[in-house]
Formats: structure tokens, C-alpha cells, sequence
């Protein structure tokens, strides 16, 4: 089943919702918003809001999460090489 029009809108909505108790999400919070949804549908939504600078990538060495660009503690750091 192909994700409904606004899966932008509803990714935003809950970063936004939760993004009040933390800024970084695992990939599988991701899904669970469109659970008739396939995992690779969201992961191309979630890389289209990546490359449009919406949100950024986190990697702790061994797993990546997904966050608001300029929110969370190390919102500092963004941008530096």
C-alpha cells in the first residue's frame, strides 16, 4: 500500500509532538506512523526530507536516527566539517 499524500505532514507532525521530550528518532518510530505502510516507502520520504535540509541525520557509530535540522544538543555542531 503506498503512503498517503501528506506522509510529510504526518512525519513533521509527530517530530513535532515528540520532539518536546527528545529530538532524535530510530528509523522503526518512523514506521510505526504508517503500519500499512512498506519500509522502504518511508525511508524514501524520510531521505527526500533529509536532502531538502527539514531533517538531518545522527549517527552514533552504530545505528542512525533522524532529527529536526537545529534541534537537540548537538544542533551546535550542525554544519561543521
Amino acid at each position: 500500500m503506498a503512503l498517503p499524500d501528506d506522509a510529510k505532514e504526518q512525519i513533521l507532525k509527530m517530530l513535532e509532538d515528540k520532539g518536546k521530550m527528545k529530538s532524535k528518532f530510530y528509523f522503526n518510530d518512523f514506521t510505526k506512523i504508517f503500519e500499512d505502510g512498506k519500509p522502504r516507502e518511508v525511508k524514501k520520504i524520510l531521505t527526500t526530507l533529509v536532502n531538502e535540509g527539514v531533517l538531518i541525520f545522527w549517527s552514533s557509530g552504530s545505528t542512525t536516527m533522524y532529527g529536526l535540522a537545529g534541534a537537540g544538543k548537538q544542533s551546535a555542531g550542525e554544519g561543521e566539517a
